[in-house]
């Protein structure tokens, strides 16, 4: 049996418009196309529900003053030479970090958007620092193996962070669209 489509395409079944009808009727509203629920909830997931979360001290743009001095603090420290601007260098980056960690976890905590994987990484991160550091402080050295050693506590910290803040935040989620359907 030859296959009776190749090479060209069919001619479309659908009517077309009369021309001459098109002049003397007005043109008929056409129905609103609505997504299907399978849709409306993968579009749910990527939107964030509602108007971004604001600060307890609203009209003053606190973190993102932080974010911007301790920016302007880094490319300073970075002009004049890292080795004699550590301590200026070490404040910037504090101020990026914690003007960064209040606006996600706000946003985190309210339900406005999903920030989980960051802020899981947080306290690894802080908890492997104050190790080494420690270390350093003692014996002026870290040896090799301490990072190696940390490593399954890093990841251990960081999968009950996620958990926990995944929890929180697909119940934030839940009560703000409740919230903003009433």
């Amino acid at each position: 049996m030859a296959k009776r489509n190749t090479g060209r395409r069919g001619r479309s079944r659908k009517r077309r418009p009369n021309p001459q009808l098109a002049r003397e009727t007005p043109p008929r509203a056409e129905p609103v196309a609505r997504p299907s629920v399978r849709a409306a909830r993968a579009l749910g997931e990527l939107k964030s529900a509602g108007e971004r979360p604001q600060a307890p001290w609203h009209p003053l743009p606190l973190s993102e003053l932080l974010i911007l001095i301790g920016a302007i603090g880094a490319v300073v420290a970075w002009l004049r030479g890292v080795q004699s601007n550590g301590a200026l260098l070490g404040a910037a980056i504090g101020a990026v970090a914690i003007g960064t960690i209040e606006v996600t976890l706000r946003e985190h905590l309210s339900g406005f958007r999903s920030h989980t994987f960051m802020l899981a990484a947080i306290p690894p991160i802080v908890f492997h620092s104050a190790v080494v550091l420690v270390v350093l402080a003692v014996a002026n050295r870290a040896p090799g193996w301490l990072s190696v050693a940390l490593l399954p506590i890093d990841v251990a910290l960081a999968v009950v962070c996620f958990k926990l803040l995944r929890a929180r935040y697909v119940d934030a989620r839940r009560e703000r669209t409740f919230a903003g359907l009433r």
